[in-house]
């Protein structure tokens, strides 16, 4: 059985068990040259080593920070984020908001980890305070924001029986009682 073959019962296990997975399989030159495209970029950064060949997985890693121009990184996100922005009317006032992609919502969140990982500057809300970016106080009432956020989606899905970012009205009343909002 070879690597390819393996990775592909694995991906059509997690597809059977309901799971959308994205994945690829790449060398490391393809790798960089598909990372030109600042999705994949992203997909790069986050990456995490779970199994397999760590000396690899080194290589990879520092080739793809080395690739990176932080500052058309940072442009490319903030660009991104303007247009995700303007598709929710530029506000976190809406009646029925999506807890993913509306401003203030888990994506933003997102952004400004990518762009500081992309800087060197650390890649969770604890590695920016010890950058002195934010202050200690502040990673944690970010973290904790942030897992309500997480929290409410994954309600929110399980309420759905789908994946379902939008805080539905239908859904709204059940989801304030589990959250102990009477």
């Amino acid at each position: 059985e070879t690597l390819g073959q393996k990775l592909e019962q694995l991906v059509g296990l997690l597809w059977d068990i309901g799971l959308e997975v994205g994945h690829s399989v790449r060398t490391l030159p393809e790798c960089l040259e598909e990372a030109k495209d600042i999705t994949v970029q992203t997909n790069l950064l986050e990456a995490r080593f779970l199994a397999g060949n760590r000396a690899l997985f080194q290589r990879f890693t520092v080739a793809v920070q080395e690739n990176l121009n932080a500052q058309d990184f940072f442009e490319a996100k903030l660009l991104e984020q303007q247009r995700r922005h303007a598709r929710f009317h530029d506000t976190a006032y809406n009646l029925e908001p999506n807890l993913k992609e509306s401003p203030g919502g888990l994506r933003d969140l997102q952004n400004v980890l990518w762009v500081s990982s992309a800087l060197g500057l650390g890649d969770t809300w604890n590695k920016l305070a010890l950058e002195s970016i934010i202050t200690a106080q502040e990673a944690r009432q970010i973290r904790s924001h942030e897992r309500f956020l997480d929290n409410l989606r994954i309600r929110l899905h399980h309420l759905a029986r789908r994946r379902e970012d939008r805080l539905l009205f239908d859904h709204q009343t059940l989801l304030a009682e589990q959250c102990g909002y009477t």
